[in-house]
């Protein structure tokens, strides 16, 4: 019988293989000489890969293989990284280098580690020569990743405005993204991602534990769909706000969204570009969007009131789930309900969330963080401080809101200690023209602002 490892102390990270057959990925992983921690990714209904696309789908799927890693790499952290199929060239290097430090940046803060120096995946060290993947003559169809919130409900329906061909996507096995997904009317396409039984033993066992860039591993499973289905373009629903720092600790910034941010989306953009496709265009269709702009924009979409849910506590793979779509106590819940505050009646509020969050004095520490007073920003996927604070401002000028507990707490309390001038509502609802969107997307962005 295999002896069980210690995570901790294993010393070495093994890309394994990664195969394809019938619809379903397999990816393996080990830790020194351990057994295989194999995962398994499921494609439905897959149509046979046609002969010009098969060197694009190896490419994908030899990617998504070295970015689900991420998940598994974590719970020992080794020193060294071996993939199995040889060194990688620089531009695929320096994307799972940048991945893996900045993506488990938040993981490293709360566990004490410093991952600078430590991750370093296998390169050829030869030269980079000119890289260009060839035109798959992809359908020009959209593939639109529901999370089941606000932000891909404004992105499905905006691209639907222009006439856009687009299919709802998501990953797992959640009802309420389903819901949402069937919302949209969209056609549906549901992949199945199954973590290795292997990972939650060595949590047994005592290994590293903490957030991960899901957003990168999705990412990489849609580049592997669009290619095995055919579409020439990923939509995703990341707002420009994603790409600010949650807090800076020793000289590194930590970002809890920074596989949404810009700098992660520029990073697989090219990489597919020179790797899989040069028509196979990755981007965040709201990336010119602040947080209020986009909560604005949905504030329009009332058929979807009693369907989404911002709250990530219905989303983990562990744990009590919230009795109804809201737990009304985290910081998505938080954000969500100020960031809808000044454009929804008050009335339509309060039913969707089926309370007033901001007439609850238990509930100030939340909204403290999410306004940056005597606490960072939350580990979560808010907006910025200084975008909160404009909404909260917003409200103290509303009579309907001013009598509310926190909304008046926040008049007396830190009103005062704030610049007036940099408070308001309307530059935040100003797009910015910073965006990878392709062309043939463009005329969404209107539908949006």
């Amino acid at each position: 019988m295999t002896q069980p490892i210690q995570p901790r102390l294993t010393q070495v990270f093994r890309f394994v293989r990664a195969s394809y057959a019938d619809g379903v990925a397999e990816l393996a992983y080990a830790f020194d000489q351990g057994e295989e921690l194999i995962e398994r990714v499921r494609f439905p209904a897959p149509p046979a890969l046609t002969p010009e696309r098969k060197h694009a789908f190896a490419a994908a799927l030899k990617l998504l293989h070295l970015i689900a890693g991420i998940s598994y790499y974590k719970a020992g952290v080794p020193p060294s990284i071996e993939v199995a199929y040889g060194p990688l060239d620089d531009a695929t290097a320096n994307l799972l280098d940048d991945l893996y430090l900045h993506g488990l940046a938040e993981f490293a803060y709360r566990n004490g580690l410093d991952l600078r120096g430590r991750i370093a995946f296998p390169r050829s060290g030869e030269p980079p020569g000119k890289v260009e993947a060839p035109a798959l003559h992809l359908p020009k169809r959209t593939l639109v990743p529901i999370g089941g919130g606000k932000d891909s409900v404004v992105a499905a329906e905006a691209i639907k405005r222009i006439g856009g061909e687009a299919t709802a996507v998501w990953v797992g096995n959640s009802p309420l993204i389903a819901a949402c997904a069937e919302r949209t009317g969209l056609p549906l396409l549901n992949i199945q991602r199954e973590l290795a039984p292997g990972l939650f033993e060595l949590n047994r066992l005592g290994a590293w534990n903490g957030h991960i860039p899901v957003t990168a591993v999705n990412s990489a499973i849609l580049a592997v769909a669009a290619v095995l289905y055919g579409y020439d373009s990923i939509a995703f629903a990341n707002e420009r706000s994603a790409s600010a720092a949650t807090l800076e600790y020793e000289g590194q910034q930590v970002n809890h969204q920074w596989s949404k941010g810009y700098a992660f989306e520029q990073l697989l953009s090219d990489w597919l570009h020179t790797h899989v496709a040069a028509d196979l265009d990755y981007c965040s269709l709201l990336r010119p969007f602040s947080e209020l702009a986009i909560t604005r924009a949905f504030a329009k979409h009332t058929p979807y009131f009693d369907v989404f849910s911002s709250c990530n506590r219905n989303f983990k793979i562990l744990g009590p789930k919230p009795a109804d779509r809201w737990c009304g106590q985290c910081p998505k819940c938080h954000f969500v309900f100020l960031a809808l505050a000044p454009f929804l009646p008050k009335p339509r509020l309060l039913t969707i969330f089926g309370r007033n969050l901001l007439d609850d004095e238990s509930q100030a520490a939340g909204f403290d963080a999410l306004l940056e007073y005597h606490d960072h920003k939350p580990f979560e996927c808010v907006g910025e401080g200084a975008e909160a604070r404009a909404a909260m401002y917003a409200l103290s000028q509303r009579p309907e809101w001013q009598e509310d507990a926190l909304v008046a707490r926040f008049r007396s309390e830190i009103l005062p200690q704030l610049d007036v001038a940099q408070l308001a509502l309307e530059p935040w609802l100003q797009p910015s023209s910073e965006h990878r969107v392709p062309k043939r997307l463009q005329a969404a962005l209107a539908a949006i602002a």
